[in-house]
């Protein structure tokens, strides 16, 4: 078929490709490697508790929910994960929406309109810079995980809106929750939190209701299963409800689904589940330090002013006068499951991957444009349900790997 689109479709695949950029879809294979690549953090996904949970919420609720929330998709079952959740994190209510990418855009376009200002980390997920480009607010970035950053752009816009991850997707380092809220609170701010993936990994309360004015948790993490959900305000919810086109227009969460992501919220507060994870976590940097293999504490620091995912650039900012001074955040210690190793290269990283995969074990592999250019690297992220033996050998072969491949 020839028309100009589908020219200009052929032309930019053959772009990427030659860029060795281009995306394509893989069938997963988990059978013949260990995997390193997921987000199941606390190994939810594939747990007999959570089959069963999902084959009783299929039976009590149906697999569908067969309409919109706002006609009859909206059960039992949605409310009683919304309730817990709220109980988790003392917010006064939620509501649910079929993945993170829907609820961030729906929650920055719905919310947001010309005459707002968004304060964003310069990392905040492409799903809430969609959002706001969708909105026509203001857009302003501070520098990674910077503190004296978003400090000058908080006494710049007053009364606006901050969003931040708890920990962040592809550095795996975490946000100055506390800081951030005090900043907020000073200026009259709004804080909002998306908290895809610290929620079940951080403490309970390490992001609440108490600190933070909007938090956005999705299931598909931690929680193994799907869905997602905004949790704030009484006030917010409700307003979100009535103008979310996202929401009003979409077949709701399936019931079943939202009795699974009800049961994971209750597995993922029992202790054992996380200190395993916590163990494979400390075993991982203890080896990885052994073996002298550079881990990338705050991996984008200085990559932050290259503009990622922004034609807005970002200038660190001399300290202005405020009511509260705030130090910049130090590099701390990476205790999250997301442990990147850059490479720096885009070839030489998808190299590595490939060599480890040979090996038997399964890596994620980051390019620029989704980190900065001369950032690539691997992701690996660790589960609860890692055995010490494979992540020795993960290791091991990582450091051959690294090695072998100039």
């Amino acid at each position: 078929m020839s028309h100009p689109l589908m020219d200009k479709m052929r032309q930019q695949m053959q772009g990427l490709e030659q860029q060795g950029l281009l995306r394509q879809r893989r069938l997963a294979n988990t059978n013949d490697v260990i995997d390193f690549s997921h987000n199941d953090y606390l190994g939810l996904a594939s747990s007999g508790a959570q089959a069963n949970a999902l084959y009783e919420g299929a039976l009590r609720y149906g697999v569908g929910s067969k309409a919109s929330p706002l006609v009859s998709g909206y059960s039992q079952a949605h409310i009683e994960l919304e309730q817990s959740l709220c109980q988790y994190t003392g917010h006064e209510a939620a509501m649910l929406f079929c993945s993170g990418f829907s609820a961030n855009s729906a929650l920055m376009s719905a919310l947001f309109n010309q005459d707002d200002v968004v304060i964003a980390d310069k990392y905040v997920h492409a799903s809430i810079i969609t959002g706001v480009q969708s909105s026509k607010a203001k857009l302003a970035r501070f520098i990674h995980n910077d503190l004296v950053s978003a400090q000058a752009l908080i006494a710049r816009y007053p009364h606006s809106a901050i969003v931040t991850e708890s920990i962040f997707s592809m550095d795996g380092d975490i946000a100055p929750i506390d800081a951030l809220s005090t900043l907020a609170k000073a200026q009259g701010s709004l804080l909002v939190v998306d908290d895809a993936h610290g929620f079940g990994v951080l403490p309970q309360g390490f992001i609440s209701a108490a600190k933070v004015d909007i938090q956005i948790v999705t299931f598909g993490k931690a929680l193994g299963c799907q869905g997602a959900a905004i949790l704030a305000s009484k006030t917010v919810i409700d307003f979100l409800v009535a103008n979310s086109r996202h929401y009003i227009y979409s077949t709701a969460l399936s019931p079943a689904c939202a009795h699974l992501a009800l049961n994971a919220v209750n597995l993922c507060q029992q202790a054992d589940v996380s200190a395993k994870l916590m163990a494979n976590i400390s075993l991982f940097r203890a080896q990885a330090k052994a073996q002298d293999i550079n881990l990338s504490e705050m991996a984008g620091s200085e990559a932050a002013e290259s503009g990622m995912n922004s034609p807005e650039p970002v200038n660190r900012p001399e300290r202005i006068n405020s009511p509260e001074p705030v130090n910049s955040l130090e590099p701390d210690v990476i205790n999250s499951p997301i442990q990147p190793i850059i490479i720096g290269d885009n070839e030489r990283t998808m190299a590595i991957a490939s060599n480890l995969a040979d090996k038997g074990f399964m890596v994620g592999a980051i390019r620029s444009p989704t980190v900065p250019f001369g950032q690539a690297r691997l992701r690996i992220t660790l589960s609860a349900l890692h055995s010490s033996e494979q992540i020795i050998s993960l290791v091991n072969a990582l450091k051959r790997a690294l090695e072998d491949t100039p």
